[in-house]
């Protein structure tokens, strides 16, 4: 991963963490030494979800475990959508 791709996945899940906060969602920001930033959010029913950011033909966020990253898929949002929060709290069950 470039230093530019990992701003851009940071910056991607600090708004994304902004958004899901200002709805009333405990988020943690995770940015490791090696490996990609990731945002943790605790469901209603005390789940931990994990939610990057990837690449695919744009940047989306998936809360996806690592091996069913596949497409089609119905567990990512485009980054930049207006909904991106609306859609994980829905999707995670916060």
């Amino acid at each position: 991963m470039t230093p530019g791709e990992q701003h851009e996945r940071f910056d991607h899940l600090a708004r994304l963490g902004r958004a899901l906060n200002a709805l009333g969602v405990g988020v943690v920001l995770i940015l490791p030494t090696a490996g990609e930033p990731v945002l943790e959010i605790r469901s209603a029913s005390g789940t931990l979800v994990r939610v990057i950011v990837i690449w695919r033909s744009g940047w989306v966020f998936t809360w996806r475990p690592w091996w069913a990253r596949m497409w089609p898929g119905d567990k990512w949002v485009a980054a930049h959508a207006d909904n991106a929060a609306d859609v994980v709290m829905a999707e995670v069950g916060t």
